[in-house]
């Protein structure tokens, strides 16, 4: 009886732990070729702006200082409302850019 129990402890364990890990996984990267991104005049580098089309981007405008920006201080990439269920680039751009207060 205490084998079973044991057995079933783990199994409910280790099946809340890989659901857990399902869930920890990253959001796939926004592409510059999504039909959303391509609107906004997302880039993944805020230096590759078209600064002709977008004549107010300065290149210090970059998504990790952006109020609409959720990722963590210091990191490579994270959420915005603008493309549900994926990411952007902390170095990346986009027309909605507005300075975090």
């Amino acid at each position: 009886m205490t084998n079973r129990r044991v057995f079933i402890l783990q199994s409910v364990i280790g099946t809340s732990a890989l659901a857990s890990g399902v869930a920890m996984a990253a959001a796939p990267m926004v592409a510059e070729t999504d039909a959303n991104a391509k609107s906004l005049g997302y880039v993944a580098d805020t230096t590759k702006a078209d600064g002709a089309k977008y004549p107010k981007h300065t290149k210090d405008q970059m998504c990790s200082n952006c109020a609409l920006y959720q990722g963590k201080a210091g990191s490579t990439s994270g959420g915005c409302p603008l493309f549900p269920a994926k990411e952007v680039t902390a170095k990346g751009w986009c027309s909605a850019y507005a300075k975090k207060a």
